[in-house]
């Protein structure tokens, strides 16, 4: 695939070497051409230097055969600006933009943009190291409304099948870890000892969750 990196940071640099490694073919944007210097002396793809939402510049980085379009510099106007640019103009429909404002990035991702919330992403991940294991989510969508979290499950769920246990807390199990490795689910899977069980839910659900599988299953009727 061929693939337009606007902002040529430390993000956007080590991405585009990523890309590359992978086997794709890479443009990178960026206005000050000195920003170029972060690229690796092999690096083999276009170096374009502009603004990532002006036209010439983005056909220059092969806009046009381009099948993703990642927006990564320091400003959250110029990262969302040159995505719907890339989307609206140039019909490249996966394209990714860093914003650094969170509520920035909830508005973009209503309008169909999918954003990274640096912020709110790196303050999650401090969060989960500082805070008992599973305190924090793993994941949480842009809107803050989703989340991927660790669940403690009270030992009386033991050799329970998981999608029995889903169907009595009225949940929806995503994976277990087992032993350091995760589990994929099937409907044979039980839980065992020594399990974590990541579900997805709304934020807004989790504290049930967490008290329904912290305590012993209740008996079916």
């Amino acid at each position: 695939m061929h693939i337009v990196i606007m902002g040529c940071g430390r993000v956007g640099s080590t991405l585009a070497h990523i890309l590359e490694d992978n086997g794709h073919s890479v443009a990178i944007i960026d206005r000050d051409p000195q920003a170029f210097r972060r690229l690796r002396a092999g690096f083999r793809g276009r170096r374009v230097t502009g603004v990532g939402f002006d036209r010439g510049v983005l056909i220059d980085a092969g806009i046009e055969s381009a099948a993703a379009y990642v927006a990564v510099s320091s400003g959250d106007n110029s990262n969302i600006i040159s995505a719907r640019v890339a989307r609206e103009t140039f019909g490249v429909d996966n394209v990714v933009a860093r914003i650094y404002d969170p509520r920035r990035a909830e508005v973009y991702q209503r309008l169909g943009i999918p954003t990274v919330a640096t912020v709110r992403w790196t303050a999650d991940q401090v969060m989960r190291r500082i805070l008992p294991e599973g305190a924090e989510p793993l994941w949480r969508d842009p809107t803050g409304t989703v989340v991927l979290a660790e669940v403690t499950v009270n030992p009386a769920w033991i050799g329970t099948r998981v999608v029995d246990l889903e169907a009595r807390a009225r949940i929806r199990a995503a994976f277990l870890n087992r032993m350091g490795e995760a589990v994929v689910i099937t409907g044979s899977t039980m839980v065992q000892d020594g399990d974590v069980l990541h579900v997805v839910a709304a934020e807004s659900d989790m504290d049930r969750i967490n008290k329904v599988l912290a305590a012993a299953p209740e008996e079916d009727e």
